[in-house]
């Protein structure tokens, strides 16, 4: 009992202990506490301070609205309700023997691509064989009229289909100039098209009605080209890859030629794929001839009447008068003709002239907002033009050099990624001439050691 009894005053006097030091510490700690400095975010100096608020940039300058630039398509119920096309023009009846499919790709400027369609038209191409791919990214919105004028991206696929009477073909989102290619091909793959031709959707045609050959009738741009694409598929004629007719503004392609490259490298999107593209099938030996077919232009406006391609005179100065169809087409070669010539002449010397560069026609509609895949039009633009330097950089690392002369540079196929960047700067050929130097050296003292130790 004694025992228990010492223990326990043991026990009481040990926990009274641990007690004391316990509250000694919290009291030390405490202490401490109060002379360090309270960190700065801690800090109460008065009220908090306001979060910051957005910071915009200066709205840009409006842009004045666009018009249509087809009044007389925008009145039509049906094709017939259209102008005649230019009897010499008319596409043949019945169909070449050949599929001569024409793609025209588009993603913004309706009256651009409505004039550059209704070029190809009027100068023979069959409009059962022209097809507009509608490259928006807006999927259905075009098909379902779920867009406006205003809007860059806006496409009028009733009018394109029903009373110009071409195809649309709509990308599942918005494609770079280097999957568009490879769509062109791809389709032509499933489609079974050993041949096809594609143009740029700011560059009209009109056929040469001034051009004669000796000994042969007429031929409008479309049967010119047609006879182009028949010297191609001559059993003896080459590795050809590609015509271009005006650079590459209308092409014909081969399409086995681009799938045995490879097709077109989608990790350089847009300027400098056309030139890796180019140089990959000159490497492995394959042609690209210039043709001529017809009169191609390079424009960044549209005329304001489109009806000027069908060489008609103004039917009245009262667009609200219905068109008289007792009104024919002018003869060929006429001044109404030479006229035409003149207005796309004047428009692409603006063109190349225009300060503010060539491609000011993309961000030319500044509308659209609230409506289905809306994207504001200058942070659009600045967004490609990033994608644009991406892509040189791109095409600078794959090459290790930035000029597009790739096989001047004695460049093949096998190079592409292998290259040090800056190869051909007299700094860097130094630097490799002392790197093997000195590789060399190594190697001499391995091989030297090597022949002490087999002795």
């Amino acid at each position: 009992m004694l025992l228990s009894q010492g223990r326990l005053r043991q026990t009481i006097l040990a926990l009274t202990l641990i007690s004391i030091l316990t509250c000694s510490l919290l009291l030390f700690r405490a202490d401490i506490f109060e002379k360090l400095p309270v960190p700065k975010q801690f800090k109460s100096d008065g009220p908090p301070a306001p979060k910051p608020t957005p910071l915009y940039k200066p709205a840009p300058e409006r842009r004045p609205d666009i018009t249509d630039n087809f009044p007389r398509a925008a009145k039509a119920n049906s094709s017939s309700s259209l102008p005649e096309i230019p009897p010499w023009n008319k596409p043949p009846q019945p169909h070449v023997p050949e599929k001569t499919p024409l793609f025209i790709g588009f993603t913004r400027n309706w009256r651009l691509l409505q004039q550059v369609v209704v070029s190809y038209v009027t100068a023979g191409w069959p409009p059962e064989d022209i097809y507009v791919v509608d490259n928006s990214g807006v999927m259905q919105s075009n098909q379902k009229g779920l867009l406006t004028l205003q809007n860059p991206f806006y496409l009028n696929y009733h009018r394109l289909t029903t009373l110009l009477e071409v195809n649309v073909l709509t990308t599942p989102t918005l494609l770079t100039f280097a999957q568009l290619q490879n769509f062109f091909t791809y389709t032509a793959l499933e489609k079974e098209w050993e041949h096809y031709f594609w143009a740029h959707m700011d560059s009209p045609v009109v056929s040469d009605e001034e051009y004669e050959e000796e000994g042969q009738p007429y031929r409008s741009l479309y049967m010119r080209a047609v006879g182009v694409m028949r010297e191609t598929m001559q059993p003896d004629y080459g590795l050809l890859a590609a015509r271009w007719f005006a650079y590459d503004r209308l092409s014909l392609v081969r399409t086995q030629a681009f799938v045995d490259v490879g097709g077109w490298d989608t990790l350089i999107p847009f300027y400098m794929t056309d030139c890796d593209m180019h140089e990959r099938l000159w490497m492995k030996n394959f042609t690209i001839e210039d043709a001529k077919a017809g009169l191609v232009y390079d424009v960044a406006s549209g005329i304001d009447d489109l009806e000027m391609f069908y060489r008609r005179k103004p039917t009245s100065a009262n667009r609200e008068e219905p068109p008289s169809p007792a009104l024919r087409p002018d003869g060929r070669n006429s001044p109404e003709y030479h006229e035409l010539l003149r207005k796309l002449d004047e428009m692409q010397r603006a063109k190349n002239e225009d300060k503010a560069g060539r491609n000011t026609w993309q961000s030319a509609q500044q509308g659209g907002k609230g409506e289905p895949f809306y994207r504001d039009s200058a942070g659009f633009e600045q967004g490609i033009s990033m994608t644009m330097n991406f892509g040189r950089d791109v095409f600078e690392a794959k090459w290790g050099r930035g000029p597009c002369d790739l096989r001047k540079a004695g460049l093949d196929e096998n190079d592409a990624w292998r290259l040090v960047p800056g190869w051909e700067k007299e700094e860097a050929q130094k630097q490799a001439k002392k790197d093997r130097e000195r590789e060399m050296k190594e190697q001499r003292k391995k091989t030297e050691n090597r022949k002490k130790e087999g002795r």
